[in-house]
């Protein structure tokens, strides 16, 4: 029994200097990430290449341009089908490249969970790492 809350306690040690080496970091390095992260911009193209899109790093979209060439056959849902799947193909290009720019100090997985807002995932990470599983 004593040797479990020796091996926790250890473990809690661990986690908290993890978390002050990555709060010194972040000290250091995260507004140089964050401005590396605010300019993101991902441009995709359609399938067909007639559709254009560019985002933002929050996937906000920046930029659309229509090739003209759409009116030769015009069908407005394929349109609109083809502006949304390119719109999310751009959006998680962005997503993968934030992830990316905060990898040295923030754990690829934990850093998608954060920006997918899955706080389950989340807090199933912070317990590992406070249990000593990471």
């Amino acid at each position: 029994m004593e040797s479990d809350i020796e091996a926790h306690v250890a473990g809690l040690r661990a986690y908290t200097e993890q978390l002050r080496t990555t709060f010194l970091r972040l000290q250091d390095e995260g507004v140089e990430l964050h401005a590396k992260a605010k300019a993101i911009q991902v441009t995709e193209k359609s399938r067909d290449g007639l559709v254009a899109v560019t985002v933002g790093a929050r996937g906000e979209v920046i930029r659309l341009d229509i090739d003209p060439r759409v009116y030769r056959h015009p069908d407005a849902r394929a349109l609109a089908d083809a502006i949304t799947e390119t719109i999310q193909r751009a959006a998680a290009t962005a997503q993968e490249r934030i992830v990316e720019v905060f990898e040295p100090l923030i754990p690829p997985d934990q850093m998608k969970a954060h920006l997918d807002g899955d706080i389950e995932t989340v807090m199933t990470q912070l317990a590992d790492q406070m249990g000593g599983k990471r």
